[in-house]
């Protein structure tokens, strides 16, 4: 018996004790595809000598040092890299160990802020539903995914929810984009009166929703709208990028394509690509100046916020996805894939519709693709798809619950971005031989 607590105990699990590229190895020589990054984490592989070495180095010179008594070099370099290169506004950069960690930080700074400028009756937060913020009590909280919240709701602080940008299903019959985008925005003008605008502290929202609906991007202009609702009231805008960002859709950073700069921006997953655990929140500078000339002490901290051997790894990852040139590599083979499970899937009679951005690709499956009818969740499709393409050495992401939290199935494609054209057909076989498995047993 393993003394592992693992995720679910009525499961095995294969070993994996390799990588090579884009591929996992287990300890019985099998090869798995990472379709799916793990969780959208991998963007360079398995492999990389780049930045394994970067890693050595700074464990040969500074492995830790706590950040109550030291700065240290990887992180300032760090830093400087991503606000160099991000959104105009956003000028500081708080390192924390994951996404939910950056989610926690983006909460207490917002909240932290307003009690600066002497608002302490700012304390509530808009969220959307469906969508996916960690699993720590207040990013939980935050998320509006029901299944996950359900048996922990008391001990959650209160969240208002409004509707998700998801027009494979919300969108009317006959509504333009535009015009189902105005829609979302009075119903969050509207949730914003009837808590009294003076009384809301953020709105969080993430640009591309990953892991709860699968790759699902907003309709053109959704989110310049709420940037503007959010000024207009002096509610700060909160973008969570842990899944989506890091150039995963295409840019380093998804608001990129949204045209807007938020307040805070949380990141992680493909800022360290999984060579070592980080995460961050990047900061405006209206925030940062608010606590500089007020107590000049956030409220917060974890034990190894700024890890120095984390830093190091994630600026080698970072400076290797740049000098490497493969955003626009990530643009280009995103519409390749896109293509390839249109081609395959897109007259497929349980797949309902095929989304996303980049790298980060959605197919939800439906039972019935006319009236886009779930499957019954009894069936769990997802983890009957999860577990046959691992069998035929494919990792993807399916998950279910992608309409309310219990209905609904879809699959998530996030891939290393080092893939070549050969990869991406090796992911629609594969993914295409898994689905006729399922739904032939069925």
């Amino acid at each position: 018996m393993s003394h592992v607590f693992h995720r679910h105990l009525q499961q095995q699990y294969p070993t994996a004790v390799g990588g090579d590229g884009p591929y996992l190895i287990d300890s019985e020589g099998h090869r798995y595809l990472d379709a799916c990054g793990g969780a959208a984490v991998s963007c360079l592989g398995h492999s990389d000598a780049e930045v394994i070495e970067a890693i050595r180095e700074q464990v040969g010179r500074l492995a830790y040092a706590h950040t109550s008594f030291f700065t240290n070099e990887p992180m300032e370099a760090l830093a400087d890299f991503l606000v160099e290169r991000a959104p105009t506004g956003l000028s500081s950069v708080y390192f924390v160990s994951g996404g939910s960690e950056a989610v926690e930080a983006a909460l207490k700074l917002a909240r932290q802020y307003f009690i600066e400028r002497g608002e302490p009756q700012r304390k509530h937060l808009i969220a959307r539903r469906q969508s996916y913020h960690g699993n720590t009590l207040g990013a939980l909280a935050t998320g509006g995914n029901a299944w996950r919240r359900q048996q922990f709701e008391p001990l959650l602080v209160e969240v208002n929810h409004v509707s998700p940008c998801y027009a494979y299903r919300d969108q009317a019959p006959g509504e333009t984009a535009e015009a189902y985008g105005e829609r979302l925005a009075a119903e969050l003008e509207a949730e914003i009166q009837s808590l009294g605008p003076e009384n809301v502290m953020a709105f969080v929202a993430e640009p591309v929703v990953g892991a709860t609906l699968g790759a699902v991007p907003s309709v053109p202009g959704y989110f310049t709208r709420v940037r503007e609702i959010c000024d207009r009231h002096g509610i700060l805008l909160i973008l969570d990028e842990v899944m989506c960002g890091m150039g995963r859709t295409g840019s380093l950073f998804a608001a990129e394509q949204e045209g807007v700069t938020p307040d805070l921006m949380t990141i992680a997953k493909g800022l360290g690509a999984g060579y070592q655990p980080i995460g961050a929140t990047l900061v405006s500078d209206s925030i940062r100046q608010a606590i500089a000339e007020g107590s000049g002490f956030f409220q917060h901290g974890h034990t190894y916020i700024g890890h120095a051997t984390a830093c190091a790894a994630a600026l080698a990852v970072q400076r290797a996805i740049e000098a490497r040139d493969l955003l626009p590599r990530v643009v280009r083979l995103g519409e390749g894939l896109q293509q390839r499970l249109e081609a395959r899937f897109g007259e497929h009679p349980y797949v309902g519709d095929i989304r996303g951005r980049g790298l980060f690709r959605g197919l939800e499956l439906v039972a019935d693709r006319s009236h886009k009818t779930p499957f019954d969740p009894s069936r769990k499709v997802h983890a009957a798809v999860k577990r046959t393409a691992m069998a035929n050495g494919l990792m993807c992401y399916p998950m279910g619950g992608t309409l309310d939290g219990r209905q609904g199935d879809h699959i998530l494609l996030a891939p290393p971005f080092i893939l070549d054209e050969s990869h991406l057909d090796e992911i629609v076989d594969k993914l295409d031989a898994s689905l006729k498995t399922v739904f032939e047993r069925a």
